[in-house]
């Protein structure tokens, strides 16, 4: 997983500069980062991040993550509660607003007040009277043709100011390697299940055929071909089924 720039993206167009970095929150943030690494569920590790930036992150009432696949479904995920549900939703009906911006142009992207916003007129009138009177959102991670955004929500105008986004920047930051690494150790422990479920389904077919197990792995691929199924999937058919015959 890629952050561009070594970062979670430049700052927004509205950030002065006008805040300092502090030693406490850098390490407040290391901190959460390897509590988060301790999560071995991608999903899991989303909420955690969630729940920490309304917690941490300066004029943050609600939070999401929305994830853009292959540059072009929006999904939200780990939302904190109704209001990011409802405007992540509107940003992929209209196809527009600062989580899009976020993630497409590798910036960050501030809405200091939602009822005077005008870069976006099929979105801003709209998610106000949801009741998102500012927003911040933050690139997370690319992945290929699939994006991440940390979105932050405020129920009051101006809440959201430069001190704001730097701490975002920075939580951000941390929160994109707790990420990369409990995908990565999710990814490791689907592939050793995979392994498993297929030696499963080998010893079967060795037991059934009495083959060698390069036999029973080529049986394997050649149903997985005629059925158009994905290898692990016939396994799993295999192991449940005891049978083979409807695939082959």
């Amino acid at each position: 997983m890629d952050v561009p720039g070594g970062g979670p993206g430049k700052p927004s167009a509205q950030d002065t500069g006008g805040s300092d970095g502090r030693d406490e929150l850098a390490a407040l943030f290391s901190g959460f980062a390897r509590d988060a690494q301790q999560q071995t569920d991608p999903e899991a590790t989303l909420t955690a991040i969630v729940q920490a930036a309304v917690e941490l992150i300066p004029g943050c009432d609600e939070g999401s993550i929305s994830v853009v696949l292959g540059r072009r479904k929006v999904t939200s995920e780990a939302p904190s509660g109704e209001l990011p549900r409802v405007v992540d939703a509107l940003q992929e009906a209209v196809q527009q607003g600062p989580c899009l911006d976020a993630v497409y142009e590798q910036e960050t992207v501030r809405v200091p007040d939602m009822a005077s916003e005008t870069r976006w007129p099929n979105f801003a009138a709209r998610a106000h009277e949801a009741g998102a009177a500012g927003m911040l959102s933050i690139q997370l991670y690319v992945e290929g043709d699939n994006l991440g955004a940390l979105n932050l929500f405020s129920r009051r105008a101006w809440a959201f100011d430069d001190e704001s986004e730097h701490v975002g920047l920075l939580f951000a930051s941390h929160a994109a390697t707790a990420y990369a690494a409990a995908r990565q150790q999710a990814k490791m422990v689907r592939a050793v299940a995979t392994r498993q479920l297929i030696g499963r389904a080998e010893g079967i077919l060795m037991e059934r055929h009495k083959v060698t197990g390069d036999q029973a792995f080529a049986l394997l691929v050649r149903a997985s071909q005629h059925s158009q199924l994905k290898l692990r999937d016939v396994a799993e058919r295999l192991t449940h089924s005891g049978d083979l015959d409807d695939l082959a």
